[in-house]
């Protein structure tokens, strides 16, 4: 963190410019407070990261350095600022600082340097350490094999590794990775030492590399929350301490050590000797829970250590016979130690062990690291028979209390003594901690705001604050959240704030992306930044199913409008000091009134916040919440949001992104492309401008499966996969590389004045480096979406193309706010498109390389793939309901993707792609399915029943088939109605539930019929833990998730009586959606 000094504005200056003003600019997530801190202040109470503390560890112990940080990730931000400071460390002199890149051979340098011929072998004692992310030991792996080979020459060896890889395999992003440590210790020997909080990171630290005298050594930490989070440490080590305690240790060992021939017994009495050094208890391997468990957890990894000893702890105090043992040190493995700590009256071990990913999860012949390493340490050594078990989870795992308590119950079921199961535990008693959670864009002026309220609040020598910090750079071009904490004591939470007391938004958008409130706790406060807002507006801005969550959690609503303080109008970069005032209004009216000094100290000046304290009654107010909000109509739809953000950097996305050239090239140019392609790098590829996979399929059939009568033509087509190698899955989707109407391309290129023939050159959308050649007219029937919906976006860079004034200000105005209302006209009555307002106005008439530039590019469309490959090998299915309608002017409008499917004829060739879908059936055919399709939301299920009937036509046993479908006429929709009634008959439906909502007075939906089989779906569901799937449109969620909801109230009610407590059945339903048992493909 940068901070820029007071600068005087002289004698005469009346106040202070706002160029002089220490304004709060974060610097780093990994240091605490995102601020950069001197080695020697790292001492006693402070607070610090343990990103920071492992680093202050490796610089004060260490020769060299060898740093493999991802330039975002941040792990050596510290020991770099160290060692251009000069810093010595505590041998006498500079540490060396190398920061590399993590590639294949890293690791060679620091070999190399070992058994250079000019290395000072006085310096032989003294560990060389390296700093890096578990996505590095893959490259690191061939380097250390060699080093554990010529160990007894070498010099101890320290790797401390962040626990964090990227993958775009799945949404996650960031997942934290313990698999690779585990593997890499496993297979060659290494120690491996994990440091289960922030609080106890610099002495595990510290411990791995007292171990790595004995062998190489890993210490590993999560890298994601906890080794990033700011915290208060009461008893920190400084480099004197750290040194003094290092040598002490060493020397109480280093005679005994001779007595042991086996790393075992060397690892046992170092840790017997660092405890005596520091008063500790540190095991090998350390018990949390009942005195006399029936049940036991084991784990490895900083946050399931802390969270699964949390919640073992709260549930032991109910009488509950469960617990945990948390692997502290994995390697070496000593078996003795493990069954000492293990209680005798344990009957049944669960070990949580990480595997790679969900694959992994679901195969059966696949167990994870740890699971190997319990089983074998009990499996012949006790006196008495114990049962372990394997419950996997994959990196992109997210822990939190609510699924900790879900594995405890999986593994203790009905053992449980108190009355029932619960459905949620919480580990903080909220009456002691305030909880406060922030919302923002990365590109927000407040962004930074939150770190320096955590900053002020730390002040308070008798509270203890955390800091966390998260950023999702995939929603509105990077999303921040920040969770603050502030209690009496110390806690141990690394988790995302769950009730929040006060929440912050930041941008309204966010409000859209994420569920908000779904993190706040009843009758606590809401501050939403609303610039302009009028009070007769703000329910227009808020969504129905907000507001009515707003009614039901009693929470206080607030605006923020910086625009109503005359110095931010006048001084934008004052907002940020606004927006702390105005957090600190309803959050900590306490620290505002006794003045402001202390925030001055953290950023501003008093003089800039008793100006801005004068706005604030202005500036922000309080919104009367009625209690008719908590009513919304039938027919509006709650919106699916997610409840968190999912952390995919470190750092703010950078905007910054040079636009290249869209170039206009004579046929010549490209032919020399074409001729030579060495020289010009060229290749030849089926759509270059797509960086997927993509297929040729050919129309085998076209089949309309409504009435010519009907005023809807859902039709089945069919596409023949000859030779073209395409692969599916069931429930996946199958992308459809539309073409627009090549008459429409035509009219469009006369009328603009374009030479259909003259070849563009463009950059590929997914790589800009990489440039395509195409005509215009390719380009404007495959590339271009000229007559799709044009944003606000498109007004506003059309504009500047005007040279008439009329025009141009007509564009500029439907870019702004002032032209919403005539924007939501255009964009939903008379739904223009992109040529429509080129042809609207005709003084705007940019180039063609600036179309391409302004103009959004076409997107596959992907539709729920409606076969079994295992049934029709060489072909592939869809369901497809073709979009139209009229505008206001009589003109004939076409959905871009439907109407060109429904003029492919019979052998015509279509561009195809594969895209992973949600749908995905158990991996067990015994398991129950049950399935609900409005419309086209059938098509999934065509392949899921065709897959099913595969199944047992090749012997497996499979379990139940529960089908509902909804249309609205039995005789126009009743689609593949001839399939299901045959499927019934085979008994592979073995429930078939048809709602025909028009065919009869009263109304008969979906989830009606699924009412009246409520029984059916409790014992296929439930009792045999079944899977359900809804496809379709949005509208029926709620409705049929209420029936779910009742299956499982009742099911509680048969099991535990009338008496008991009232289940959750909100929450269960949650579980089962997290169990991938309640999946949704909703449009």
């Amino acid at each position: 963190m940068h901070l820029q000094q007071n600068q005087s504005a002289g004698p005469g200056a009346e106040e202070q410019s706002s160029k002089s003003l220490k304004m709060f600019v974060e610097k780093s997530s990994s240091l605490p407070f995102g601020q950069d801190l001197p080695l020697e202040s790292i001492s006693g109470p402070t607070y610090l990261t343990a990103q920071t503390l492992v680093q202050q560890v490796a610089y004060t112990l260490s020769d060299k350095i060898f740093s493999y940080s991802v330039e975002s990730f941040d792990l050596d931000v510290a020991v770099k600022a160290w060692a251009e400071q000069k810093e010595k460390n505590a041998f006498g002199y500079q540490t060396g600082v190398s920061s590399l890149e993590a590639r294949t051979g890293a690791g060679s340098i620091a070999l190399g340097y070992m058994f250079s011929k000019d290395f000072d072998l006085k310096k032989r004692h003294i560990p060389q350490s390296i700093i890096a992310s578990s996505s590095t030991l893959h490259h690191l792996r061939p380097v250390l094999d060699q080093l554990a080979l010529l160990y007894s020459v070498a010099n101890p060896l320290i790797a401390h590794i962040a626990a964090v890889d990227y993958t775009a395999n799945s949404s996650a992003g960031l997942v934290t990775d313990y698999v690779s440590s585990l593997t890499l210790a496993e297979d060659l020997g290494m120690g491996l030492v994990c440091s289960p909080s922030v609080f106890e990171a610099q002495h595990m630290a510290l411990f791995a590399t007292l171990l790595s005298s004995v062998l190489p050594t890993i210490h590993t930490y999560d890298g994601i929350s906890v080794g990033r989070e700011t915290a208060r440490l009461v008893d920190t080590l400084d480099q004197a301490r750290l040194y003094n305690s290092y040598q002490t240790v060493l020397t109480s060992v280093s005679e005994v050590d001779k007595k042991h021939s086996d790393n075992e017994g060397r690892a046992l009495r170092l840790l017997q000797a660092f405890n005596d050094e520091f008063g500790e208890d540190y095991k090998l391997f350390d018990y949390y829970g009942h005195e006399e468990p029936e049940s036991v957890l084991v784990v490895f990894g900083t946050v399931e250590a802390s969270l699964s000893a949390q919640v073992a702890n709260a549930l032991a105090k109910d009488g509950d016979k469960l617990g945990v043992i948390n692997v502290r040190v994995y390697r070496p493995f000593v078996e003795e130690a493990f069954r000492e700590v293990l209680p005798k009256s344990t009957r049944n071990i669960a070990v949580l062990g990480q595997v790679k990913d969900e694959a992994a999860v679901f195969d059966t012949a696949e167990f994870s690291r740890l699971y190997s390493d319990v089983l074998a340490a009990v499996q012949f050594a006790l006196d008495r028979n114990v049962e372990v078990t394997d419950i996997k989870y994959s990196r992109g795992q997210v822990w939190t209390p609510s699924n900790i308590l879900d594995v405890f119950q999986q593994i203790y079921g009905e053992k449980t003594q108190s009355e029932e199961l619960r459905s949620y535990v919480d580990i903080l008693n909220t009456a002691d901690v305030r909880q406060y959670t922030f919302w923002n864009l990365d590109a927000s002026p407040a962004a930074s705001v939150p770190v320096a309220l955590g900053k002020l609040l730390s002040s308070d020598s008798s509270k203890n604050v955390f800091v966390r910090t998260g950023h999702d750079n995939l929603v509105r071009g990077g999303t921040v959240r920040h969770d603050i904490r502030n209690a009496d004591y110390t806690i141990e939470a690394p988790y995302s704030i769950e009730q929040a007391d006060v929440t912050f938004v930041g941008d309204e958008t966010l409000l859209g992306e994420f569920d908000v409130l779904n993190s706040v706790k009843g009758d606590s406060s809401l501050i939403v930044r609303l610039p302009g807002a009028k009070d007769e507006d703000i329910e227009k801005r808020l969504s129905a199913s907000l507001r009515k969550t707003l009614v039901s959690k009693d929470v206080e609503l607030f605006v923020f409008d910086p625009t109503l303080s005359q110095s931010v109008t006048e001084d934008p970069s004052l907002e940020p000091l606004l927006t702390q005032l105005a957090f600190l209004k309803i959050a900590r009216e306490d620290l505002l009134e006794s003045g402001f000094s202390k925030l001055s100290l953290v950023n501003g000046s008093p003089e800039t916040f008793e100006k801005l304290a004068q706005d604030l009654g202005t500036a922000l107010r309080e919104i009367d919440v009625p209690v008719a909000w908590a009513t919304v109509d039938e027919d509006v739809q709650p919106p699916q949001l997610r409840p968190d953000i999912n952390v995919n950097s470190f750092s703010a996305f950078d905007t910054i992104e040079p636009e290249p050239p869209t170039l206009r090239k004579t046929w010549t140019i490209a032919a020399k492309g074409l001729a030579f392609k060495e020289a010009y790098g060229t290749e030849t590829v089926l759509r270059p401008d797509l960086g997927i996979t993509t297929f040729v399929a050919h129309v085998k059939e076209h089949r309309r499966l409504t009435p010519l009568s009907y005023d809807r033509n859902i039709f089945h087509i069919e596409f023949d996969l000859g030779n073209s190698g395409l692969k599916y899955a069931i429930g996946e989707a199958l992308g459809i590389h539309a073409e627009n109407d090549k008459v429409e391309v035509e009219e469009f290129i006369k009328w603009y004045g374009l030479d259909p023939e003259e070849i563009v050159e463009v950059p590929s959308r997914e790589d800009p480096n990489v440039l395509v050649n195409r005509t215009i007219y390719q380009s404007l029937v495959q590339n271009v979406d000229i007559f799709g919906r044009p944003p606000k976006r498109f007004y506003e860079a059309l504009a500047e193309f005007a040279d008439d004034e009329t025009e141009k200000k007509e564009l500029c105005a439907l870019a702004g706010p002032e032209g919403a209302t005539e924007f939501k006209r255009r964009a939903e009555v008379d739904t223009v498109t992109f040529a429509d307002i080129l042809l609207e106005y005709p003084s705007a008439h940019p180039s063609f390389h600036d179309i391409v530039r302004i103009v959004n590019p076409m997107k596959r469309r992907e539709y729920s793939i409606a076969s079994s490959q295992h049934v029709t090998p060489n072909s592939v299915a869809l369901l497809i309901v073709t979009v139209n309608w009229v505008d206001p002017k009589g003109r004939d409008r076409f959905g871009q993707a439907t109407r060109y499917l429904n003029g492919l004829k019979v052998d015509a060739p279509v561009t195809v792609s594969v895209k992973p879908s949600v749908m995905k059936l158990p991996p067990k055919t015994t398991a129950p399915i049950i399935m609900a399709g409005l419309g086209t939301g059938l098509a999934p299920f065509r392949a899921f029943v065709q897959e099913r009937a595969y199944q047992k036509q090749q012997g497996h046993e499979i379990g139940e088939v529960l089908l509902y479908m909804g249309s609205r006429h039995q005789r126009e929709e009743y689609l593949y109605g001839e399939e299901w009634e045959a499927y019934k008959d085979a008994g592979i439906i073995t429930l078939l539930g048809r709602a025909f909502s028009r065919d009869q007075p009263q109304k008969i939906y979906i989830q009606d019929r699924m009412r009246e089989t409520l029984a059916d779906i409790r014992k296929a569901y439930l009792k045999n833990e079944g899977s359900f799937y809804l496809c379709g449109p949005t509208w029926p969620v709620p409705d049929v998730t209420e029936v779910l909801q009742e299956a499982v109230e009742v099911e509680h009610v048969i099991k535990h009586g009338k008496g008991g407590r009232k289940v959750d059945s909100r929450r269960e339903i949650e579980t089962l959606k997290e169990a991938q048992r309640y999946v949704l493909e909703v449009y």
